[in-house]
């Protein structure tokens, strides 16, 4: 049986499972993410889809398994030859594709995003892609920009809150003005105020060096993302993004004849594993930052990003090595690999 497991805050723990649950997702001697580390619970799926942690329930024994709610891609332009920036009859179709196929990837929520593009494609894409099991939240984006640490922090002030891509297409980091890059440690935002940066973790766009720095300074609002192109997934070759071809040559992604990145064909799971090795965090933490840091800049933590009482069952197995073993998605198995059959 697969060990699925949750964390729970108290009292919550205490919870009358008789009264509240309706069936339980098998658990064992395993792990999961949560405010307190990894630690073992039983997680309870009710009718609703929700979860409800009880205390620890031993169940047929399997190997130690991590668990953590499902990722959820701040930013994704396409995938698998599907190009959200490209103007058809039937964006919906390619959107559900997407979404399908990053199932193997424990990624169960997604932003689709567009590349810059003329103003028709947007009149005719947009409203064909439909809000499904979220809502109407929405993040004030700094990024890609020449901006000096001064007009970042104003930005903040009118309510900017997420950083696109941290250190990429931005000035670099100088000693008498950060940059945008500054708005890590600054002091001139609002009180209570948490900025949120993405960090595309593929290898490639960003040194380990440059990971490190930004998670040991304000570890809390990291956001992991893929920036992933309509190539990922296609392998070698030339692809299109938006109005621009792409030539992917391994894990790298350029504008074909040219040097310069052009997204990245990393999935989720990869930029998981390689930010987790680069920056020597411990396991919830690299989890955290695919999973309940994108729920809370989009303003979902009380129903994504976590597997806390009431939340979606949304969520992931995986292995030691934190390789995807399933997905589920409200509290039903929706994608499971071939050797982690029953």
């Amino acid at each position: 049986m697969w060990s699925v497991v949750t964390w729970a805050r108290s009292p919550r723990d205490s919870l009358s499972v008789e009264s509240h649950v309706v069936r339980p997702v098998p658990a064992s001697d395993c792990q999961c993410t949560g405010n307190c580390g990894l630690s073992p619970k039983a997680c309870w799926v009710r009718h609703s889809s929700e979860c409800v942690a009880t205390n620890w329930q031993r169940w047929p024994r399997c190997a130690s398994s991590p668990t953590a709610a499902s990722c959820a891609a701040a930013r994704c332009s396409g995938g698998f030859g599907v190009d959200f920036s490209r103007a058809t009859e039937d964006v919906g179709s390619g959107i559900a594709l997407v979404a399908q196929r990053i199932l193997s990837h424990g990624v169960t929520s997604f932003c689709p995003t567009l590349v810059t593009s003329p103003p028709e494609v947007y009149h005719k894409v947009l409203p064909q892609i439909p809000v499904k099991s979220g809502g109407p939240h929405g993040a004030g984006v700094l990024g890609h920009s020449v901006a000096d640490l001064a007009a970042a922090e104003e930005a903040v002030q009118n309510g900017a809150t997420f950083i696109t891509h941290l250190f990429n297409a931005m000035l670099p980091f100088h000693h008498r003005d950060p940059g945008i890059v500054g708005l890590l440690t600054s002091d001139q935002l609002p009180p209570g105020h948490c900025i949120f940066y993405g960090m595309i973790a593929d290898g490639i766009h960003t040194n380990p060096a440059a990971l490190r720095i930004a998670h040991r300074a304000h570890p809390q609002g990291l956001v992991l993302v893929t920036d992933a192109v309509p190539a990922l997934g296609l392998g070698n070759g030339r692809h299109t993004l938006g109005q621009q071809e792409v030539e992917v040559d391994g894990l790298i992604a350029h504008i074909a004849g040219t040097k310069t990145l052009c997204g990245s064909i990393a999935p989720m799971d990869v930029c998981i594993r390689h930010f987790l090795q680069a920056t020597g965090c411990s396991v919830e933490s690299a989890l955290e930052a695919a999973s309940l840091h994108p729920a809370q800049l989009l303003g979902l933590e009380k129903t994504k990003g976590n597997l806390d009482f009431g939340a979606d069952a949304d969520f992931v197995v995986l292995d030691d090595s934190l390789h995807v073993q399933a997905t589920y998605i409200s509290g039903e198995l929706v994608w499971q690999a071939e050797e982690a059959g029953p």
